[in-house]
């Protein structure tokens, strides 16, 4: 069985088609948004990832200072674990698993060290594989005021 012979016009398209000018100009035509929008959702997941972090840190900030500001342990760890929570319900970060430690003691001149850990999830962020949750942990300390502890004298009638 032998081929029929092609007509002029499919013999102009197969030209056309095996002709290689501006192949490169279309093939970067095609492949540019793509490469594009493959920055832009890095982009996204490295921002949300690195605003997390600073979220966080700033959570710590604030309960290191809420925890200087009590006079007992378990009052500055309360203290310390409501304003982390807080201060991260505010950023609008939700976090899984907050934990907060306190070390050191609200005794005057002492530096008082919080560390919160926090499980972010990172699953509505993507599509490229990220991983869903990533734990993130900051620290901060805060020195107790030297001179807060001190009662003033009761008043004398």
């Amino acid at each position: 069985m032998t081929r029929p012979a092609p007509t002029a016009a499919l013999s102009r398209w197969r030209r056309w088609w095996a002709a290689e000018r501006g192949s490169v100009t279309a093939e970067a035509v095609l492949v540019t948004p793509l490469l594009v929008m493959l920055l832009v959702f890095l982009a996204v997941v490295v921002h949300r990832g690195v605003d997390a972090r600073l979220r966080l840190e700033d959570a710590a900030h604030q309960a290191a200072r809420a925890a200087s500001l009590q006079r007992g342990t378990p009052a500055a760890t309360t203290a310390a674990r409501e304003r982390a929570s807080t201060a991260l319900a505010h950023a609008g970060l939700v976090c899984r698993d907050l934990t907060t430690t306190l070390s050191g003691t609200p005794a005057p001149a002492n530096p008082v060290t919080v560390s919160v850990r926090c499980t972010v999830d990172f699953g509505q962020a993507l599509l490229l594989g990220v991983p869903g949750a990533r734990t993130l942990e900051a620290t901060a300390s805060e020195v107790v005021d030297t001179y807060r502890s001190h009662r003033a004298p009761a008043a004398t009638p």
